[in-house]
């Protein structure tokens, strides 16, 4: 037992419980009063409380809740915590019958359940932003898939695609990655409520009634797991880190493509910052913005799977109040980067011309020349690959447009077959246009318009699904608030 007379040591208050109770204001007394609303039922229902106990804390219970200005509390070290704050006004109100409500159950367990309660409020808010995010690129990339743009590898122009192929490839991965999040909000629907310190209880406690009332969808089995297992932390933070370590690699593409050297994306007017001292420069800074955001949302991630890193597996403070706090700001962060994105992909537009002079300049549908020879001409690839590979070093040469080639890709032919091509000029010209490329592209995954919907409908159906798991959740949660509330309702003999 604590000697209030000596405790708290006044460096101790002000370092760590005064700003645990802080937090508690802001993020937990909510909770609190629903675990205490679940647990007062649940005891009643099994008879381990009189109804007329019952009765007398429920009352007491709503009292507290109505006459207490949460946030105008301020911490004085006269109770260790808030729980004990709510206990001791049960006390006040009921004498020792103030007591009886924690019967069953430890801080132990409720810590854990007041973090998932706060977690999985906060999972529902970013799976919906991640969800309209992947909405309106499947959108763009619908309205864009005809829109041709360079494709860059290890920085150089590779080979032509459509922004909707491109945008096609990040919708797939935020797909999976919401995948991986709903998996992890599903690691938080387990309450550990009846686990008590660590073993349960000797009490006749229903704990598939307690984790009903709080909308979970069952009770964590094993007790010693609801104080000591912390995967439900690691699992979420670690698919939030890969969230938006993923996104931050679409948004370094996005400041590539819009540096001046490159100018395949417009961003409008609207997007853009003016130099202050250099009027000719329009400033992209939203993407810079989403580039330390989705960054700083990593490394608050890493930090609170770090600082599970090599600690004990039992009940301790390291998983607790302080450290879940420090999580919640990683939301925060990655809230205004799936926003900001959800805002910014759209209004963006392609270059068109700077991509019409790219693709001329690097020769990038020369893979499609090689591949023509093999199917119209009968070469082998690597003979095709040779003849292609001249004709682009010549045309490079000259400053020319590969288009315009078909005098040095007559003579290479000439020189790796000794014959004539069969290929006139106005074939040439067709097999090394960028849509030409694209189009023949018609297989699986790859930017012709008939793949290109064929995937676009796939990643459509998988965000309903998403969104329906989602709502599934939500309704869950709901409905048991509802329940909680009619069946705390009912112990109050006569109201």
């Amino acid at each position: 037992m604590t000697d209030q007379s000596v405790f708290p040591d006044p460096t101790y208050r002000d370092t760590v419980l005064a700003p645990l109770f802080e937090g508690v204001k802001a993020h937990y007394a909510g909770h609190m009063g629903a675990i205490n609303r679940a647990h007062l039922v649940m005891l009643a229902e099994t008879g381990i409380l009189p109804a007329g106990e019952a009765d007398a804390i429920a009352r007491a219970l709503r009292e507290i809740e109505t006459e207490t200005d949460i946030d105008a509390l301020t911490y004085t070290g006269e109770f260790e915590d808030y729980f004990f704050l709510v206990e001791a006004e049960l006390k006040r109100r009921l004498g020792d019958l103030g007591g009886a409500l924690h019967t069953a159950r430890s801080r132990n367990d409720m810590d854990h359940t007041l973090f998932k309660l706060a977690l999985r409020d906060r999972v529902a808010v970013l799976l919906k932003q991640a969800l309209t995010l992947t909405e309106a690129l499947i959108a763009k990339a619908e309205a864009e898939k005809a829109t041709l743009i360079v494709a860059y590898t290890h920085g150089q122009p590779a080979q032509p695609t459509t922004w909707g192929h491109y945008l096609g490839a990040v919708i797939e991965v935020l797909l999976r990655d919401i995948a991986r999040l709903n998996a992890a909000a599903d690691g938080l629907e387990h309450c550990p409520m009846g686990a008590a310190a660590i073993t349960t209880s000797g009490f006749p406690i229903d704990r598939a009634r307690m984790a009903d009332l709080l909308g979970f969808s069952g009770p964590l089995v094993n007790s010693y797991g609801c104080i000591a297992s912390v995967d439900y932390v690691t699992g979420l933070y670690s698919a939030m880190k890969l969230m938006f370590l993923h996104l931050g690699r679409v948004i370094q593409d996005m400041q590539f493509w819009t540096a001046f050297e490159v100018g395949q994306l417009y961003v409008p007017n609207s997007l853009v910052q003016i130099s202050s001292i250099m009027p000719q420069k329009r400033n992209p800074v939203p993407i810079e913005h989403l580039r330390h955001l989705a960054s700083a949302t990593v490394g608050q991630c890493d930090a609170i799977v770090n600082v599970m890193h090599n600690t004990p597996f039992t009940d301790m403070n390291d998983s607790e109040g302080e450290v879940q706090q420090l999580g919640y700001a990683a939301f925060d962060r990655g809230a205004r980067v799936l926003q900001l994105l959800t805002a910014l992909i759209p209004a963006c537009r392609v270059n068109v011309d700077r991509v019409r002079r790219t693709t001329d300049s690097a020769c990038i549908t020369i893979t499609e020349l090689a591949d023509t020879l093999v199917r119209d001409e009968g070469l082998s690839f690597r003979a095709a690959h040779e003849v292609a590979a001249a004709t682009a070093k010549a045309v490079i040469a000259e400053g020319a447009a590969l288009g315009d080639g078909f005098a040095p890709f007559r003579s290479a032919f000439a020189a790796q077959t000794g014959r004539e091509t069969g290929l006139s000029e106005e074939q040439f010209r067709t097999a090394v246009a960028p849509e030409t490329f694209v189009a023949r592209r018609d297989r699986t995954g790859g930017p012709a318009e008939a793949a290109m919907s064929e995937a676009l409908g796939q990643y459509s159906a998988t965000a309903q699904a998403a969104r329906a798991v989602c709502a599934e959740r939500k309704n869950r949660h709901e409905t048991a608030q509802q329940r909680l509330n009619t069946a705390f309702d009912a112990l109050l003999v006569k109201d």
